[in-house]
């Protein structure tokens, strides 16, 4: 039996937390690196709801497990703060501000007609292109810093290029764990501090017993309601939030995968959204936000897009409630490491295949295109330009190619 939640757990209230993360999610840009930060600054250094050692230790655990690492340390710092109503005061007022934007955008989406409109969204998408490139880049530097975990992500990134199948990418994060357990066992990416999380061990289990009842519960549901159902779309974004290692961007193939193909929603449509989004302050998963306002579906568009969203972000909620009283043992644990190496390593080579087909493919149809795209990925990786202020400038520069006629 783990100790009972220390006190400084409870030592604030959910409304504190709420309204400390509402400005947050408000002016939280330039994605989970930039919120890591921000949170750092905001409870440790300012409010001292938090020791360093006790951050850094939420952050590490957040970064081992699927799901969405800056909302996932942010719950768990409202959790220290003021319990279980303070994780989900905290996950609120980060999110709620960008969802609802993004809900707006796939309100406003179909009256954009006309050459001026159409010339906006393809900036947006020449602004995909940028940050997933920029994505790739970034990552592939962190997660394979050496030969056996380039090897690795070039293999799963030839898988998913070369083999037509619905489960390709979980064939690509299961050969990824597979060859990390064989090669990587002396990687030393993550450790732990010693601290006592306010979450039991039953607690844990019981949040692992809810995670797999819903996945398997889900696609049972999916399987006997097909179709356009909100069975089926639950299913698709549960299964891609449970599938999201390496960051908020590697949702992108695990969506689009899902829901392009069988007609939920037009590749066009969902390019110009996840461009959106990288105009919006707060997590990348509110893009649930904008697809579930946008599918074909006979719901209602709010209900769906509260449902898209809510299903996004809660496999990473249970995981990280359910590892969280262990997570002294496990990120010590060589085994655990080496797979967890391995399958980043895996989503380094699955968000580069996305990188090719569909964000450049659908974007990119001349030399123009590719500086814009160019010029944007520059901005962003070696000037560290605001992604905002590259999200105006990619419009602009598409706009002002549309008027010169060129």
């Amino acid at each position: 039996m783990t100790p009972a939640p220390a006190k400084s757990a409870t030592a604030g209230g959910a409304l504190e937390v709420l309204l400390a993360f509402l400005w947050l999610g408000l002016t939280s840009f330039g994605g989970p690196i930039a919120h890591l930060g921000y949170f750092r600054r905001a409870f440790v250094q300012k409010r001292n709801w938090l020791s360093e050692d006790e951050y850094a230790d939420l952050v590490a655990l957040c970064q081992f497990l699927p799901g969405p690492a800056s909302s996932q340390t942010g719950l768990l710092i409202g959790l220290h703060r003021a319990g279980a109503w303070g994780a989900l005061a905290a996950w609120t007022g980060f999110t709620l501000p960008s969802a609802l934007l993004m809900f707006a955008c796939s309100v406003l989406a179909p009256g954009l007609k006309g050459p001026v409109a159409l010339s906006a969204i393809h900036g947006l998408k020449l602004v995909a292109v940028a940050v997933v490139a920029q994505a790739v880049w970034s990552m592939a530097g962190r997660l394979c810093p050496d030969r056996r975990r380039a090897a690795i992500a070039l293999a799963a990134f030839l898988i998913i290029l070369l083999v037509a199948s619905p489960v390709t990418q979980l064939l690509a994060i299961a050969g990824g764990a597979i060859c990390g357990f064989l090669l990587c066992r002396d990687i030393r990416d993550i450790s732990t501090s010693a601290v006592h999380p306010p979450v039991r061990r039953r607690t844990g289990i019981a949040a692992a017993v809810i995670f797999i009842g819903l996945l398997a519960g889900l696609s049972l549901a999916a399987s006997l309601y097909p179709g356009h159902t909100p069975w089926a779309l639950a299913n698709i974004f549960y299964k891609s939030g449970t599938l999201v290692f390496g960051g908020g961007h590697v949702v992108l193939p695990l969506l689009r995968d899902a829901l392009v193909p069988v007609g939920w929603i037009g590749d066009d449509a969902f390019l110009a959204g996840y461009g959106a989004a990288q105009a919006m302050p707060g997590p990348l998963f509110t893009f649930a936000a904008y697809l579930g306002g946008t599918v074909v579906s006979p719901w209602n568009p709010a209900l769906i897009a509260a449902l898209a969203l809510v299903m996004l972000f809660l496999p990473g909620v249970l995981l990280v409630v359910a590892v969280y009283p262990f997570w002294s043992r496990l990120g010590h644990n060589l085994v655990a490491r080496a797979v967890l190496a391995g399958v980043n390593a895996a989503v380094v080579g699955i968000l580069g295949a996305a990188l090719y087909n569909p964000v450049w493919t659908s974007a990119i149809f001349g030399p123009g295109d590719v500086a814009i795209a160019v010029a944007g990925f520059l901005l962003l990786e070696k000037w560290h330009t605001p992604p905002l202020l590259v999200v105006g400038l990619c419009i602009g520069a598409s706009m002002l190619r549309m008027y010169l006629g060129f």
